[in-house]
C-alpha cells in the first residue's frame, strides 16, 4: 500500500445542472428546446433501498460454506510468492489470475498495459555474515533492484551516520572496496502492547465522526512530509554519489521501524530501502550491491565500529534482471451485465496483486487480491445475471506509485491537462499541481469501484471519501451485516490504494474498514507477510460483503451518487485569502 495525494475538488459539472434548455434551429426555421436530464451520478437518489434479503442469504450460504479463497491465496502466495512490478513472479500472477478467472467462467478476461515500467528484477538469493571478530550469519535481504556481486564479496566494514551533506567529508578517500553500513541504528523498545488488534466499539465509532481543522483524521501534514523526505532524498543522493565514485563493495541498510517500534526481528523491505527513488529506472539505478539488515544484526555490527573493533563482512547478492524497459500489466476479467438499459454501466472491484520482495505479499495484497477474486466467484457460483456488467480488475505497479490504475483510468475514464506552469522535478507527482480534467464516453458509464486493501482483517465498515450522500445508501446496505461485525460508515478520506486513482477523477471509489491485526507491526512490506498471516474466516467474510456491495451496485436504478466534478486547476485560486479579510491573520476578539 502506497501513500498517494487524494486531490482536492471543487464547483460542478456543467452536467449537474438540471433541465438544461439549449435552442437549436430546425430546417423550418423552428426552434425547440432539447431537455438535457440530469445523469443520474448527480440527481436524487431514492430514500429507501431495494434490499434483495435472499440474495444476502444466498451470498452467505456460499461464501462461507463453499469457500475458495484460501486455495487462491495459497496459489498466489506460496506458489507464486513475491510479486515485485516487472518480475517473473509478476508475470506468473498475471497468467494465474487470467486463467482462474476464466475458469471460474468470467468473460473477456484479458490483461491490460498500462505502459513502461522499469526493470525487471528477481531476488535469486542474498546472504551475509561476518567473519570478524565473531562468525556469524546475518540477516538480510537485497533491496529492490540491487544489482549483484560477482560471487561472494569479502571485505572491511564502516559505519556512516551522516546528518548533513558536509558530514561526508571525514570519509573522503577511505571507503574504495569497503562494505558500507550506512544509515544510524535503529531504537528496538521493548513491545508493550500486543502486535496484534481488532477494532473496539469505541474506535469505530470515533470513526464516524468527521473531524475537522489541521491534523484531521486522515490528513497528515503534507508540508512537513515532504520536507523531510526531500532532505533525507538529498542526503542519500549525495552520499551515493560518493561512495560510487570511490568503488564501494556493498552498502547495507538497516531496516526500517515498524509503526509502533522497531526491532522484533522483523526486516522491512521496501521503498525504504532504496539509496533513491525510482531505482527500478535503468538510467537512475543504483550500481552498487546493496540490501537492508535486521536491525539487531545491524545495530551489533555498529556498535562494533563505533568502539573501534574492526568488523570484516562476506556479502552474497545474487539478483536477476529481465530487461530494463518492461511494461506492466492489470488483469481484467467481467460478469457481462444483461439489462438492456444498464448493460453497458460498470461496476469494479479490485485489488493490487504486486508486492514487495521479502515476504510473499499475502497480507499486502495477496488478500485483497483473492477476496475479489472470491466475490466474482461467488456471484458467478449462484448463476447470478446482473443488470449491469460487473469487472474486476488487479493492479500491478500500487507499491511504487499506483501505476497501474492510474494508468487504467486515464487510459478508460479521463486525464488531467497539464498546468500552465510546470511545478519543479523535486516536487513528487502526486503533489504537483494539475489542470483540467477531461473525461471520457465511459466515464459518464463508471458506477462505482471497490477497493480491499488494508491486510487480512475483517470488514468492519466503508470509507465514504467525503461522498456525503452515498453515506444513506451503504447504511442500508450494512444494516443485515451486523451479525458479522460490519457497522460503520465513516465520512473521512483514506489514503494509500488504488480506489485513490478513481476518486480522483471524480468517480466513487472507496476502501473498506478493515481490523488492523498486525498489519502495520509485523506483515507491512516486511519477510513475515506470508500465508501464515492470513485468517481464512475474516477473508471468507471480505469476500461475502464485496460480492453484496457488487450485487447491489449492479442491481439499483440509479447510479451511485457522485461529489461535485473536480477543478483541481482552481486549487490556488479557491484556496486565496480574500482581499482586505484578513488576508494575513486570524482575527482577534478584541479587533487586534
Amino acid at each position: 500500500m502506497s501513500f498517494v495525494r487524494n486531490f482536492a475538488r471543487w464547483g460542478c459539472c456543467a452536467a449537474t445542472i438540471a433541465s438544461l434548455a439549449i435552442s437549436s434551429g430546425a430546417a423550418d426555421t423552428k426552434k425547440k428546446d432539447v431537455v438535457v436530464e440530469t445523469p443520474s451520478y448527480y440527481g436524487l437518489q431514492p430514500a429507501s433501498e431495494n434490499i434483495d434479503l435472499t440474495m444476502y442469504a444466498r451470498i452467505r450460504e456460499e461464501g462461507f460454506k463453499h469457500s475458495h479463497v484460501m486455495q487462491f491465496a495459497g496459489a498466489l502466495t506460496d506458489g507464486i510468492g513475491p510479486r515485485l512490478t516487472g518480475s517473473p513472479n509478476m508475470a506468473k500472477a498475471n497468467a494465474w489470475t487470467l486463467d482462474t478467472l476464466t475458469k471460474i467462467g468470467l468473460e473477456n478476461a484479458h490483461l491490460e498495459d498500462w505502459g513502461e515500467f522499469g526493470m525487471g528484477w528477481q531476488q535469486i538469493n542474498t546472504w551475509i555474515r561476518m567473519v570478524t571478530p565473531d562468525p556469524e550469519p546475518l540477516m538480510a535481504q537485497a533491496a529492490p533492484w540491487s544489482p549483484a556481486t560477482k560471487g561472494p564479496v569479502s571485505g572491511e566494514a564502516v559505519y556512516i551516520e551522516i546528518q548533513d551533506v558536509k558530514d561526508l567529508d571525514q570519509y573522503k578517500g577511505k571507503l574504495g572496496g569497503k562494505i558500507v553500513l550506512f544509515g544510524a541504528m535503529r531504537a528496538t523498545p521493548d513491545l508493550t502492547e500486543p502486535l496484534f488488534h481488532r477494532y473496539t466499539t469505541e474506535e469505530l465509532a470515533e470513526m464516524e465522526t468527521y473531524p475537522t481543522g489541521p491534523g484531521r483524521a486522515g490528513t497528515p501534514d503534507i508540508q512537513k512530509l515532504l520536507a523531510e523526505r526531500m532532505r533525507l532524498a538529498q542526503l542519500r543522493t549525495a552520499a551515493l554519489k560518493m561512495m560510487t565514485a570511490e568503488g564501494v563493495a556493498v552498502i547495507i541498510t538497516p531496516s526500517r521501524d515498524g509503526k509502533d517500534g522497531g526491532g522484533a526481528g522483523i526486516i522491512f523491505d521496501d521503498n525504504g530501502a532504496n539509496l533513491i527513488r525510482g531505482a527500478q529506472v535503468k538510467e537512475t539505478a543504483v550500481t552498487i550491491p546493496n540490501a537492508v539488515m535486521m536491525i539487531e544484526h545491524y545495530n551489533r555490527l555498529a556498535r562494533l565500529l563505533q568502539n573501534h573493533v574492526p568488523v570484516t563482512l562476506e556479502v552474497n547478492i545474487e539478483t536477476k534482471t529481465t530487461g530494463d524497459h518492461e511494461h506492466g500489466f492489470n488483469t481484467v476479467a467481467e460478469i457481462p451485465g444483461t439489462d438492456p438499459k444498464l448493460k453497458d454501466q460498470i461496476v469494479m472491484v479490485g485489488g493490487h496483486l504486486d508486492s514487495w520482495i521479502s515476504g510473499t505479499g499475502a497480507t499486502d495484497n495477496g488478500a485483497g487480491s483473492v477476496v475479489a477474486m472470491e466475490a466474482v466467484r461467488i456471484l458467478k457460483a449462484l448463476g447470478v445475471k446482473p443488470k449491469r456488467t460487473i469487472r474486476i480488475a488487479l493492479w500491478s505497479g500500487e507499491e511504487e506509485g499506483l501505476f497501474g490504475s492510474l494508468g487504467y483510468v486515464k487510459q478508460h475514464f479521463g486525464t488531467f491537462a497539464e498546468p500552465k506552469t510546470p511545478e519543479p522535478a523535486s516536487v513528487p507527482s502526486f503533489m504537483r499541481q494539475h489542470g483540467p480534467l477531461t473525461t471520457t464516453k465511459e466515464w459518464e458509464t463508471m458506477d462505482a469501484y471497490y477497493n480491499l486493501d488494508n491486510g487480512t482483517g475483517k470488514v468492519r465498515g466503508v470509507y465514504t471519501q467525503e461522498n456525503w450522500a452515498i453515506a444513506p445508501i451503504f447504511k442500508q446496505w450494512i444494516a443485515p451485516l451486523k451479525d458479522l461485525g460490519v457497522s460503520t460508515i465513516s465520512y473521512r478520506n483514506t489514503g494509500g490504494t488504488d480506489h485513490l486513482s478513481f476518486d480522483a477523477v471524480g468517480l466513487p471509489g472507496f476502501q473498506y474498514i478493515q481490523d488492523p491485526m498486525d498489519y502495520e507491526t509485523r506483515t507491512h512490506h516486511s519477510d513475515m507477510d506470508t500465508y501464515d498471516r492470513l485468517h481464512p474466516f475474516d477473508l471468507q467474510q471480505a469476500a461475502v460483503i464485496e460480492a453484496i456491495f457488487l450485487y447491489n451496485t449492479s442491481e439499483r436504478e440509479a447510479m451511485m451518487p457522485r461529489k461535485p466534478f473536480p477543478h483541481p486547476e482552481r486549487e490556488k485560486e479557491l484556496t486565496a485569502p480574500i482581499p482586505g479579510i484578513y488576508p494575513n491573520a486570524i482575527p482577534q476578539p478584541d479587533g487586534k
